[in-house]
Protein backbone atom coordinates (compact mmCIF):
# COMPACT_ATOMS: atom_id res chain seq x y z
CA UNK A 1 0.00 0.00 0.00
CA UNK A 2 1.59 3.25 -1.13
CA UNK A 3 1.78 6.34 1.04
CA UNK A 4 -0.81 8.13 -1.07
CA UNK A 5 -3.38 5.31 -1.00
CA UNK A 6 -6.98 6.39 -0.52
CA UNK A 7 -9.24 4.80 2.10
CA UNK A 8 -12.86 5.33 3.02
CA UNK A 9 -13.96 6.27 6.52
CA UNK A 10 -17.39 7.51 7.57
CA UNK A 11 -18.42 9.14 4.34
CA UNK A 12 -15.01 10.49 3.30
CA UNK A 13 -12.30 9.33 0.89
CA UNK A 14 -8.99 10.36 2.41
CA UNK A 15 -5.29 9.55 2.16
CA UNK A 16 -4.49 6.67 4.50
CA UNK A 17 -2.25 8.90 6.67
CA UNK A 18 -5.20 11.24 7.18
CA UNK A 19 -7.70 8.57 8.19
CA UNK A 20 -8.69 9.19 11.81
CA UNK A 21 -10.78 7.19 14.27
CA UNK A 22 -11.80 8.46 17.69
CA UNK A 23 -9.93 7.02 20.69
CA UNK A 24 -13.43 6.45 22.10
CA UNK A 25 -14.38 4.18 19.19
CA UNK A 26 -15.68 0.91 20.60
CA UNK A 27 -13.80 -1.05 17.97
CA UNK A 28 -10.58 0.15 19.60
CA UNK A 29 -11.76 0.01 23.21
CA UNK A 30 -13.60 -3.32 23.13
CA UNK A 31 -13.22 -4.95 19.73
CA UNK A 32 -16.92 -4.11 19.34
CA UNK A 33 -17.28 -4.59 15.62
CA UNK A 34 -16.85 -6.92 12.69
CA UNK A 35 -15.03 -7.10 9.39
CA UNK A 36 -14.89 -8.77 6.01
CA UNK A 37 -11.97 -9.62 3.74
CA UNK A 38 -12.56 -9.76 0.00
CA UNK A 39 -10.27 -10.46 -2.96
CA UNK A 40 -9.82 -8.41 -6.11
CA UNK A 41 -8.76 -10.22 -9.26
CA UNK A 42 -8.21 -8.37 -12.52
CA UNK A 43 -9.90 -5.32 -11.03
CA UNK A 44 -13.06 -7.25 -10.16
CA UNK A 45 -14.54 -8.00 -6.74
CA UNK A 46 -14.42 -11.79 -6.26
CA UNK A 47 -17.51 -13.44 -4.73
CA UNK A 48 -18.85 -9.96 -4.02
CA UNK A 49 -22.47 -10.86 -3.20
CA UNK A 50 -21.44 -13.63 -0.81
CA UNK A 51 -19.05 -11.40 1.11
CA UNK A 52 -21.42 -8.44 1.33
CA UNK A 53 -24.24 -10.73 2.48
CA UNK A 54 -21.99 -12.12 5.24
CA UNK A 55 -20.99 -8.57 6.24
CA UNK A 56 -24.65 -7.77 6.79
CA UNK A 57 -25.18 -11.07 8.60
CA UNK A 58 -22.44 -9.99 11.02
CA UNK A 59 -24.26 -6.67 11.35
CA UNK A 60 -27.42 -8.48 12.39
CA UNK A 61 -25.59 -10.84 14.80
CA UNK A 62 -23.81 -7.98 16.58
CA UNK A 63 -26.82 -5.66 16.33
CA UNK A 64 -24.60 -2.95 14.86
CA UNK A 65 -26.99 -1.31 12.44
CA UNK A 66 -25.24 -0.06 9.30
CA UNK A 67 -26.40 3.22 7.79
CA UNK A 68 -25.66 1.87 4.32
CA UNK A 69 -27.33 -0.37 1.80
CA UNK A 70 -25.49 -3.28 0.21
CA UNK A 71 -25.33 -1.42 -3.09
CA UNK A 72 -23.84 1.66 -1.41
CA UNK A 73 -21.05 -0.41 0.11
CA UNK A 74 -20.29 -2.05 -3.23
CA UNK A 75 -20.14 1.43 -4.80
CA UNK A 76 -17.61 2.50 -2.13
CA UNK A 77 -15.43 -0.53 -2.87
CA UNK A 78 -15.56 -0.04 -6.63
CA UNK A 79 -14.65 3.63 -6.28
CA UNK A 80 -11.66 2.76 -4.08
CA UNK A 81 -10.46 0.13 -6.56
CA UNK A 82 -10.55 2.77 -9.27
CA UNK A 83 -8.98 5.53 -7.14
CA UNK A 84 -6.12 3.26 -6.04
CA UNK A 85 -5.74 1.61 -9.46
CA UNK A 86 -5.69 -1.87 -7.92
CA UNK A 87 -5.80 -4.82 -10.30
CA UNK A 88 -5.10 -7.72 -7.93
CA UNK A 89 -5.53 -7.00 -4.24
CA UNK A 90 -7.54 -7.25 -1.09
CA UNK A 91 -10.47 -5.36 0.41
CA UNK A 92 -10.92 -4.93 4.15
CA UNK A 93 -14.34 -3.75 5.30
CA UNK A 94 -14.60 -2.85 8.99
CA UNK A 95 -17.63 -1.74 10.98
CA UNK A 96 -17.67 -0.78 14.66
CA UNK A 97 -20.40 0.40 17.00
CA UNK A 98 -18.75 3.81 16.81
CA UNK A 99 -17.52 6.30 19.36
CA UNK A 100 -19.21 6.44 22.75
CA UNK A 101 -18.11 6.68 26.39
CA UNK A 102 -15.71 4.46 28.32
CA UNK A 103 -18.43 2.29 29.81
CA UNK A 104 -19.03 -1.28 28.71
CA UNK A 105 -22.73 -0.68 28.04
CA UNK A 106 -23.16 0.05 24.33
CA UNK A 107 -25.13 3.00 23.00
CA UNK A 108 -28.74 2.29 22.15
CA UNK A 109 -29.48 2.09 18.41
CA UNK A 110 -31.18 5.50 18.41
CA UNK A 111 -27.96 7.27 19.51
CA UNK A 112 -25.34 4.93 18.05
CA UNK A 113 -23.22 6.24 15.18
CA UNK A 114 -21.39 3.23 13.70
CA UNK A 115 -17.99 3.61 12.06
CA UNK A 116 -17.46 2.20 8.56
CA UNK A 117 -13.97 1.79 7.14
CA UNK A 118 -12.97 0.39 3.76
CA UNK A 119 -9.38 -0.28 2.69
CA UNK A 120 -8.21 -1.53 -0.69
CA UNK A 121 -4.64 -2.77 -0.69
CA UNK A 122 -2.32 -5.64 -1.52
CA UNK A 123 -1.89 -8.77 0.58
CA UNK A 124 0.57 -11.65 0.73
CA UNK A 125 -0.49 -14.14 3.37
CA UNK A 126 2.12 -16.81 2.62
CA UNK A 127 5.32 -16.82 0.59
CA UNK A 128 5.08 -18.28 -2.90
CA UNK A 129 7.37 -21.18 -1.94
CA UNK A 130 4.73 -22.53 0.44
CA UNK A 131 2.22 -22.82 -2.40
CA UNK A 132 4.77 -24.76 -4.43
CA UNK A 133 6.16 -26.96 -1.65
CA UNK A 134 3.55 -26.92 1.11
CA UNK A 135 3.87 -25.45 4.57
CA UNK A 136 4.21 -26.48 8.20
CA UNK A 137 1.51 -26.28 10.86
CA UNK A 138 1.05 -27.12 14.51
CA UNK A 139 -1.87 -27.93 16.75
CA UNK A 140 -2.34 -24.91 18.96
CA UNK A 141 -2.36 -25.17 22.74
CA UNK A 142 -5.27 -22.72 22.68
CA UNK A 143 -8.83 -24.09 22.46
CA UNK A 144 -11.25 -22.77 19.87
CA UNK A 145 -13.99 -20.55 21.27
CA UNK A 146 -17.29 -22.43 21.21
CA UNK A 147 -20.39 -21.35 19.32
CA UNK A 148 -22.22 -20.74 22.61
CA UNK A 149 -19.55 -18.17 23.56
CA UNK A 150 -18.96 -16.12 20.41
CA UNK A 151 -20.03 -17.84 17.21
CA UNK A 152 -17.02 -17.93 14.82
CA UNK A 153 -19.43 -17.56 11.89
CA UNK A 154 -19.45 -13.86 12.76
CA UNK A 155 -16.19 -12.21 11.69
CA UNK A 156 -15.92 -10.13 14.86
CA UNK A 157 -12.94 -7.92 15.67
CA UNK A 158 -12.09 -10.21 18.61
CA UNK A 159 -9.08 -11.95 17.04
CA UNK A 160 -6.72 -12.11 20.01
CA UNK A 161 -7.03 -15.91 20.20
CA UNK A 162 -6.10 -16.20 16.53
CA UNK A 163 -3.14 -13.85 16.94
CA UNK A 164 -1.78 -15.72 19.98
CA UNK A 165 -2.08 -19.03 18.14
CA UNK A 166 -0.37 -17.55 15.08
CA UNK A 167 2.50 -16.35 17.27
CA UNK A 168 2.71 -19.79 18.82
CA UNK A 169 3.00 -21.37 15.36
CA UNK A 170 5.67 -18.90 14.24
CA UNK A 171 7.66 -19.46 17.44
CA UNK A 172 7.67 -23.18 16.66
CA UNK A 173 8.83 -22.65 13.07
CA UNK A 174 5.42 -23.20 11.48
CA UNK A 175 3.24 -20.98 9.33
CA UNK A 176 -0.16 -21.96 10.72
CA UNK A 177 -1.89 -23.26 13.85
CA UNK A 178 -4.85 -25.63 13.97
CA UNK A 179 -7.47 -25.27 16.70
CA UNK A 180 -9.23 -28.09 18.51
CA UNK A 181 -12.52 -27.39 20.28
CA UNK A 182 -13.20 -28.32 23.90
CA UNK A 183 -14.10 -31.87 22.81
CA UNK A 184 -10.80 -32.43 21.00
CA UNK A 185 -12.39 -32.08 17.55
CA UNK A 186 -10.49 -30.30 14.79
CA UNK A 187 -12.11 -26.98 13.86
CA UNK A 188 -10.08 -24.56 11.75
CA UNK A 189 -6.83 -22.58 11.60
CA UNK A 190 -6.12 -19.00 12.62
CA UNK A 191 -7.45 -17.65 9.33
CA UNK A 192 -8.24 -20.65 7.14
CA UNK A 193 -10.54 -23.66 6.95
CA UNK A 194 -8.98 -27.13 6.93
CA UNK A 195 -9.55 -30.16 4.70
CA UNK A 196 -7.93 -33.59 4.85
CA UNK A 197 -7.93 -36.41 2.32
CA UNK A 198 -7.79 -40.09 3.23
CA UNK A 199 -8.24 -42.95 0.74
CA UNK A 200 -9.56 -40.51 -1.88
CA UNK A 201 -12.28 -39.17 0.47
CA UNK A 202 -12.17 -35.46 1.40
CA UNK A 203 -13.18 -34.44 4.94
CA UNK A 204 -13.78 -31.01 6.45
CA UNK A 205 -15.22 -30.09 9.86
CA UNK A 206 -18.93 -29.19 9.96
CA UNK A 207 -19.81 -25.61 10.90
CA UNK A 208 -21.27 -26.53 14.31
CA UNK A 209 -17.84 -27.61 15.59
CA UNK A 210 -16.84 -23.95 15.89
CA UNK A 211 -15.66 -22.69 12.51
CA UNK A 212 -16.23 -19.79 10.20
CA UNK A 213 -18.18 -21.28 7.31
CA UNK A 214 -15.74 -19.70 4.89
CA UNK A 215 -16.84 -18.48 1.48
CA UNK A 216 -13.79 -20.14 -0.10
CA UNK A 217 -14.63 -23.32 1.87
CA UNK A 218 -18.16 -23.33 0.42
CA UNK A 219 -16.80 -22.78 -3.10
CA UNK A 220 -14.20 -25.55 -2.74
CA UNK A 221 -16.89 -27.99 -1.59
CA UNK A 222 -18.90 -27.14 -4.73
CA UNK A 223 -15.81 -27.61 -6.92
CA UNK A 224 -15.03 -30.96 -5.26
CA UNK A 225 -18.58 -32.20 -5.84
CA UNK A 226 -18.42 -31.08 -9.48
CA UNK A 227 -15.16 -33.02 -9.87
CA UNK A 228 -16.84 -36.13 -8.48
CA UNK A 229 -15.06 -36.28 -5.13
CA UNK A 230 -16.61 -37.91 -2.11
CA UNK A 231 -16.68 -34.87 0.21
CA UNK A 232 -17.87 -35.27 3.79
CA UNK A 233 -18.51 -32.58 6.39
CA UNK A 234 -17.63 -34.75 9.35
CA UNK A 235 -15.94 -34.48 12.73
CA UNK A 236 -12.36 -35.73 13.02
CA UNK A 237 -9.51 -35.54 15.50
CA UNK A 238 -5.81 -34.78 15.61
CA UNK A 239 -5.12 -38.46 14.86
CA UNK A 240 -6.97 -38.23 11.54
CA UNK A 241 -4.92 -35.20 10.51
CA UNK A 242 -1.60 -36.82 11.41
CA UNK A 243 -2.50 -39.94 9.39
CA UNK A 244 -4.11 -38.19 6.41
CA UNK A 245 -2.88 -38.71 2.87
CA UNK A 246 -3.15 -34.98 2.18
CA UNK A 247 -4.08 -31.80 4.01
CA UNK A 248 -4.90 -28.38 2.61
CA UNK A 249 -6.30 -25.07 3.82
CA UNK A 250 -8.67 -22.61 2.19
CA UNK A 251 -9.41 -18.95 2.74
CA UNK A 252 -10.05 -15.70 0.92
CA UNK A 253 -6.51 -14.44 1.49
CA UNK A 254 -4.80 -17.86 1.52
CA UNK A 255 -6.78 -19.25 -1.46
CA UNK A 256 -5.80 -22.98 -1.45
CA UNK A 257 -2.54 -24.10 0.15
CA UNK A 258 -1.11 -27.48 1.13
CA UNK A 259 0.09 -28.49 4.60
CA UNK A 260 2.86 -31.10 4.47
CA UNK A 261 4.13 -31.18 8.06
CA UNK A 262 2.17 -30.95 11.32
CA UNK A 263 3.87 -31.03 14.72
CA UNK A 264 6.97 -32.47 13.07
CA UNK A 265 5.04 -35.28 11.39
CA UNK A 266 5.12 -35.50 7.62
CA UNK A 267 1.75 -35.71 5.93
CA UNK A 268 2.22 -38.74 3.70
CA UNK A 269 5.57 -38.15 1.91
CA UNK A 270 5.82 -34.49 2.92
CA UNK A 271 5.02 -33.16 -0.55
CA UNK A 272 2.01 -31.39 -2.05
CA UNK A 273 -0.40 -34.21 -2.87
CA UNK A 274 -1.90 -34.95 -6.30
CA UNK A 275 -5.48 -34.21 -5.24
CA UNK A 276 -4.46 -30.92 -3.65
CA UNK A 277 -2.71 -29.92 -6.88
CA UNK A 278 -5.91 -30.62 -8.82
CA UNK A 279 -7.98 -28.58 -6.37
CA UNK A 280 -5.54 -25.66 -6.46
CA UNK A 281 -5.63 -25.68 -10.25
CA UNK A 282 -9.43 -25.89 -10.42
CA UNK A 283 -9.77 -23.00 -7.97
CA UNK A 284 -7.46 -20.89 -10.13
CA UNK A 285 -9.46 -21.82 -13.22
CA UNK A 286 -12.66 -20.75 -11.50
CA UNK A 287 -11.17 -17.36 -10.60
CA UNK A 288 -10.06 -16.88 -14.21
CA UNK A 289 -13.50 -17.85 -15.49
CA UNK A 290 -15.36 -15.22 -13.46
CA UNK A 291 -12.78 -12.42 -13.30
CA UNK A 292 -11.48 -12.26 -16.88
Amino acid sequence: MSNDSIVYINGKYVHKNEALVSVFDRGILYGDGFFEGIRIYNGKIFMCDEHIDRFFDSSKYTNIILNYSKDEIVDIIEKLIEMNNVKDGYIRLVATRGAYNLGLTPPTPDVANPTLICIVSNITLYDRKFYDNGMNAIFSSFTRIGTSMLDPQCKSLNYMLNILAKMEANNRGAQEAIFLNSNGIVTECTGDNIFIIKDDVVYTPPSYTGILNGITRILIIKILKKLGYDIREQEFTRYNVYTADECFLTGTAAEVISVVNIDGRLINDGKVGPHTKIIMNEYKKYIDSVCN
